[in-house]
């Protein structure tokens, strides 16, 4: 398949950067950030987005979704990333969606994702690095359910979630992938508590506690014992929609250094005719669009169901963990101390963009899976 956009595509692209350039700036998230608003993103601006069919961006239609696809998951989040648009989409469209479809029992939660009135939130991390299969939070059967208890960390969404897709250890050994199960869990279930963290990049997280949690038997998503490979397919989804959101951080931190340099005069000289600061930002610009292809290729091989999906989506997170930190750090270097200040929205980037890199596994991580993969 050619790495092009259809006319479609770039209608719904050109859509979003509209929106989100006036309704979303970056002007939003420093509000909210010093404002210390409770949810973490506009509530209002969410709505609008919802009645434009971003929430079931994934959903099937019935369920009340677009079921439009990866690639323009892709394209929204590109958006959001050049605007640092916070908002549920991550968390609930795309790895709740991802998780939930396909599982009639939660069908009423699903139409909420669609909606934009419910809002997940995937609770799997309980170290400090990510680790899928490290699950040490146990379910052990209970009456006609189970009973939960454990703890997870770098909950995105956590405080504001209506449900958790909790993952919890049903058979095996702690790092065993098998006897893994994911487990549908409502916010106000008894013995569960989310702990709100504001973190670097003026989003939130928190880390969700466990007590003799007790879910019925249809809070299961898809097997018992078998999660892992649900987790898989939910976690492939997200960290290529992810590195689309990353891809679109580095092309606006790119082009935000750009336009300093050509406004920048030293000795009497425009910044931007140096040819030393010429050759790093082509070699820049390099890297952020082949990034940005593989990106879309991820997208593409998602939608068409290919066996390499999951291959495609851990080389492009590997690939944006490294360049989208690399088009912060130059566009620093770029726009000298000013960048250091709070005055200038650089900082906002390089400071989401290191979480973005973390969550769901950080570039280091993806690229030794991907040599695993590979057979290294």
């Amino acid at each position: 398949m050619p790495l092009i956009l259809t006319e479609e595509q770039e209608m719904l692209r050109d859509a979003a950067r509209g929106f989100l350039s006036e309704n979303a700036p970056i002007s939003q998230l420093r509000a909210l950030r010093d404002d210390g608003n409770g949810d973490g993103f506009d509530r209002a601006t969410w709505a609008q987005m919802a009645d434009m069919g971003w929430s079931g961006v994934l959903v099937p239609e019935e369920q009340g979704g677009v079921a439009l696809g990866h690639v323009e998951a892709g394209l929204i989040a590109e958006e959001m990333g050049r605007t640092l648009t916070a908002s549920p989409f991550l968390s609930s469209s795309v790895l709740g969606a991802a998780a939930l479809t396909g599982s009639p029992q939660h069908a009423d939660r699903l139409q909420g994702i669609a909606s934009g009135k419910t809002i997940t939130a995937l609770a799997i991390d309980e170290t400090r690095r990510h680790a899928p299969a490290r699950v040490e939070t146990t379910a052990e059967r209970h009456g006609n359910g189970f009973r939960l208890n454990g703890a997870k960390t770098f909950v995105v969404e956590a405080h504001v979630a209506d449900a958790l897709i909790v993952s919890a250890r049903t058979s095996g050994a702690p790092a065993d992938p098998d006897g893994i199960t994911l487990f549908l869990v409502p916010n106000d279930a008894a013995g569960l508590t989310a702990d709100r963290t504001a973190m670097v990049d003026s989003r939130n997280a928190g880390r969700v506690l466990l007590e003799n949690v007790e879910v019925t038997a249809d809070a299961v998503l898809g097997e018992v014992d078998h999660g892992h490979t649900l987790l898989t397919k939910v976690l492939t989804t997200g960290r290529a929609v992810l590195a689309a959101e990353m891809s679109g951080s580095a092309q606006e931190s790119l082009g935000q250094s750009l336009d300093y340099l050509k406004d920048r005069k030293q000795f009497g000289q425009i910044v931007a005719s140096f040819q030393a600061l010429q050759h790093r930002a082509a070699d820049l610009y390099t890297e952020i669009e082949m990034g940005r292809s593989l990106v879309l290729k991820a997208l593409q091989a998602l939608d068409a169901g290919d066996a390499d999906a999951e291959l495609l989506s851990t080389a492009a997170k590997a690939k944006m963990g490294w360049v989208a930190q690399q088009a912060t750090q130059e566009a620093i270097q770029f726009q000298g101390g000013i960048g250091m200040t709070d005055a200038a929205d650089i900082g906002f980037f390089m400071k989401r963009i290191r979480v973005a890199d973390a969550w769901m596994g950080d570039a280091n991580y993806h690229t030794e899976q991907f040599a695993r993969m590979q057979g290294y």
